[in-house]
């Protein structure tokens, strides 16, 4: 039965556009390896020819001839390591944007799962490409070119090292059974560990205000012990496996010289094949030597590799579609279901709604009713189980969200502010324009206070807006979202940490959206920041409850029996198809 093809990775396909620079290293070599024989016919012609004939012009000419030799092989040398200099270069160059956008697409489908650590398999395995450690794989082909010199020489001197390299390929295949399991461990331990701290290091306010630094610290020492012990047992098999290798290929050179000896005493060979034999052989061995020497670093470059290539595989590249003309903020919502990741339980279930274009629309409902969730289906930043979120009749997961990002704007609960000059938190570190910006300062309530900042619009904040306080934190994030009069924004509790002064500008800033146009969704448990809204739709347990004008849902949500002097018609739910 034939297998089905491997689609390759943007990996695998950007390493096969390098491949014709890979090549071009492995002619260079070819050539290297051949002027390395070089000091072995010197030696031979020195001690047979030299020192036989006294002959001191012999002696120069074959000096200047080895220099000559040496100077051309050290250029190609050169050539072949910034061709692999440059082979990393390009490698890095083609795929850095892919690589970081799949980051950021896994942190969406697992959260909590995301890091760096793609970045620094990139610059591991682009380390690797440019190190001493490939030349030894360029080499080793050449193997057999020092081996048929050496049966030249004399046949014993042939089968001598091919039992030689034969020693050193066990060797090699040593190391790699017994390092690649405790190194390929110690590194998944390693990044966990390091995830573990950075989780932490996000919470250092809680963990020095209730003491818990200590149970904290020793939880990660336990794994970073793990992780030392994994290295210590890999580095101690490794290094001994390198020691054996260097004391063998030294004896063996050795030996070598002895049997060159035995066979010139028998003269059988002359003295200068016995010199000459014995260098041929530490050359034969050296790439072998190189490998057991830098199989740490293989190792971690394959186990980077894979790494990356699993990504790469499980993250497809964004496809582009076609451009679409600019949304007027119409919102459909088809039978959404909605899975949150990591999750096994849907957080909503058949959400059937249409919001037109302009209409400001409240959001409430207890506790884990799914409010959040709705806010990423609609963004588009939560993938759906079933369903489709549609703006302007089109499916949001089919516009380019490059170009759909602009007519968005979005306060999550958890204000995340980078690090920049609040200009460029505002303009959502694009070209700043200063008119919009300061119109969204305006529109937050924002503008007096970043007026009082010592460089105002150019005050840097540091990561996370750490210089703000939470309220300053949360209007600069609401002029973010209303920067450049987006036609949809979603604001998801924004008034958790604001003041009065706070509430004000934020009720101020919905009169402005609901003046000059927009689709607003406003999340939140306070009703009092309703009154601007036209809509109100009121979830539970991940369904629609209610969704009517606002008078007749607040009539029904707060005092659901009406009295018999002023009767209030009841809003009837949205009926729900519940996913099969």
């Amino acid at each position: 039965m034939i297998k089905p093809k491997t689609e390759l990775s943007d990996l695998q396909k950007i390493l096969r556009i390098c491949r014709q620079s890979f090549v071009s290293a492995g002619f260079f070599s070819l050539f290297i390896n051949l002027l390395m024989l070089a000091p072995s016919l010197y030696m031979l012609q020195v001690y047979d020819r030299v020192l036989a004939s006294r002959s001191e012009f012999t002696l120069l000419m074959l000096t200047l001839l080895l220099t000559g030799t040496m100077i051309v092989m050290g250029a190609l040398d050169w050539v072949r390591s910034q061709i692999l200099i440059r082979v990393g270069a390009r490698l890095d160059s083609l795929i850095n944007a892919r690589l970081f956008s799949a980051m950021f697409d896994l942190g969406l489908r697992r959260p909590g799962t995301a890091s760096a650590q793609p970045l620094n398999d990139l610059n591991n395995l682009r380390q690797f490409l440019t190190g001493n450690g490939l030349f030894a794989f360029f080499d080793v082909p050449w193997m057999p070119v020092y081996l048929a010199v050496l049966f030249l020489l004399h046949p014993w001197f042939g089968w001598f090292a091919i039992i030689a390299a034969l020693i050193m390929v066990a060797l090699t295949v040593a190391t790699e059974l017994s390092t690649s399991k405790p190194l390929a461990a110690a590194n998944a331990e390693a990044i966990a560990a390091a995830g573990y701290a950075q989780s932490n290091l996000r919470n250092v306010e809680v963990l020095e205000a209730m003491g818990m630094l200590p149970r904290i610290r020793q939880r990660w020492l336990e794994r970073h012990t793990r992780v030392m012990g994994l290295q210590a047992l890999a580095s101690d098999r490794a290094g001994a496996l390198a020691a054996t290798s260097k004391m063998m290929r030294m004896l063996l050179q050795s030996l070598i010289l002895g049997l060159g000896a035995l066979l010139a005493v028998e003269h059988i060979v002359s003295p200068g094949i016995m010199i000459a034999g014995s260098i041929l052989m530490g050359r034969a061995l050296a790439p072998i030597d190189l490998l057991i020497g830098t199989w740490k670093g293989f190792i971690s470059a394959r186990t980077a590799y894979h790494r990356l290539n699993d990504l790469l595989h499980a993250i497809p590249e964004r496809p582009h579609y076609m451009s679409l003309p600019p949304p007027t903020g119409t919102l459909t919502l088809e039978g959404v279901v909605v899975v949150p990741p990591g999750a096994q339980t849907p957080a909503l279930r058949g959400i059937n709604l249409q919001i037109e274009a302009n209409e400001v629309i409240g959001v409430i409902g207890p506790s884990a009713a799914g409010k959040s969730t709705l806010a990423r289906a609609i963004l588009g930043v939560w993938p759906l189980y079933a369903g489709k979120v549609r703006l302007d009749g089109a499916d949001i997961q089919n516009i380019n969200r490059d170009e759909l990002g602009p007519y968005l704007g979005y306060l999550p609960q958890d204000i995340e502010l980078f690090d920049g000059t609040i200009a460029e938190n505002i303009a959502r570190f694009g070209e700043v324009d200063p008119d919009q910006v300061v119109a969204a300062a305006r529109k937050a309530g924002v503008h007096e206070m970043i007026l009082q900042l010592p460089n105002a619009y150019n005050t840097r904040i540091g990561e996370a807006g750490s210089v703000l306080s939470g309220g300053q934190r949360q209007r600069v994030g609401l002029a973010r979202a209303l920067y450049g009069d987006p036609v949809l924004v979603v604001l998801d509790e924004p008034n958790s940490n604001l003041d009065d002064q706070g509430e004000a500008a934020l009720a101020q800033a919905m009169s402005d959206l609901k003046r000059v146009g927009g689709t607003v969704l406003i999340i939140s448990h306070r009703i009092s920041i309703l009154g601007s809204v036209d809509k109100i739709l009121v979830l539970r347990e991940g369904q629609v409850q209610i969704f009517g004008p606002r008078d007749q849902v607040l009539a029904q949500f707060i005092r659901p029996v009406a009295t018999p002097a002023h009767p209030v018609a009841p809003v009837q739910p949205i009926s729900q198809s519940r996913p099969s």
